[in-house]
């Protein structure tokens, strides 16, 4: 049965924006919905995954549980995914901590 899909990408490369405005429409720049079956939400995650490189790619779309939606993340980010007792949720990674000793970087509470 078809979903709906929101799917943001950043930097990535034309060919592939090109790519998603046959299937999705492009609300704003780099922001694309679209109504899609499972199969081809599959499809253009795995595109879109191949071709993010150095950009940012986010999709959300609804599933059983119980926030009601999946996340997909690919690329290079300062966010990763995380698993909370079921609950997805949105972390930071740390930023590099070149030349600084461990006194110097702030713990986490």
């Amino acid at each position: 049965m078809p979903s709906m899909i929101t799917l943001s990408v950043t930097a990535v490369p034309d060919h592939l924006r090109g790519a998603l405005t046959r299937w999705l429409l492009e609300v704003t720049p780099e922001l694309y919905v679209g109504t899609v079956s499972a199969k081809v939400r599959d499809e253009l995650w795995a595109a879109v995954a191949d071709c993010t490189g150095d950009g940012i790619s986010v999709m959300v779309y609804p599933t059983d549980t119980e926030q009601g939606f999946s996340m997909r993340i690919s690329g290079q980010r300062r966010r990763h995914l995380c698993d909370f007792d079921g609950l997805t949720l949105v972390a930071f990674n740390s930023p590099p901590t070149a030349g600084k000793s461990d006194n110097e970087i702030a713990k986490p509470l």
